[in-house]
């Protein structure tokens, strides 16, 4: 898993992954900064870590690749994006295309980019949501593999709207993930199937 903050999709699939039936194991936990709750969580869980800062790198062609031999060490199946602020480049799509999931606070292709929750209620929405996608070279741009609705109360505001969405987004995830080491999925174009079920 790659993460930038606090950790709490990370620690839902944890939790899941303490059922044998979950069908998975996090076999690494990686951050784009020092200091992060996530990181935190999978040390307090004994999974390995790594940290990986855009800084410490010439540029981001070089951080990609660091990034891109630190993700191979651990020789993961599917790597999770849950909250990892970084855009990926072509190494680490090159060697991880198609296998790579992120959440996004909104139905998309409707919000993507930074301030999704801000700019749904801006524009009115009576519904918003959040989706797990496929990471491409886009800006949540990716085959979405899932998504589910949130209602917009009459008095949401930012704040309280994004902390519904977390919990559906929580949920979605350990669901998606789960369905995907149990059963498998391919792509064709845009659309993306999860196992018989997809």
């Amino acid at each position: 898993m790659l993460v930038s903050g606090t950790g709490s999709i990370l620690q839902a699939l944890i939790d899941a992954c303490a059922d044998p039936g979950f069908g998975a194991r996090i076999v690494a936990v990686g951050a784009d900064r020092d200091g992060t709750g996530g990181v935190a969580r999978a040390e307090a869980a004994g999974i390995p870590t790594f940290v990986q800062r855009l800084g410490d790198a010439p540029d981001r062609f070089m951080w990609d690749r660091k990034l891109t031999v630190d993700c191979h060490m651990f020789e993961p199946d599917l790597i999770v994006a849950a909250g990892f602020l970084k855009l990926v480049g072509a190494a680490f799509l090159g060697r991880f295309g198609g296998r790579m999931i992120n959440t996004h606070p909104a139905l998309l292709p409707a919000f993507p980019g930074l301030h999704s929750v801000r700019d749904a209620l801006a524009y009115g929405v009576k519904v918003t949501g959040c989706s797990v996608i496929l990471v491409d070279a886009g800006v949540d741009s990716g085959p979405i593999l899932a998504q589910a609705a949130v209602p917009v109360l009459d008095g949401d505001d930012e704040a309280t709207l994004h902390e519904r969405i977390k919990v559906a987004e929580r949920e979605l995830v350990v669901d998606t993930v789960g369905r995907m080491v149990r059963y498998g999925w391919s792509v064709q174009g845009r659309r993306v199937r999860i196992g018989a079920s997809g």
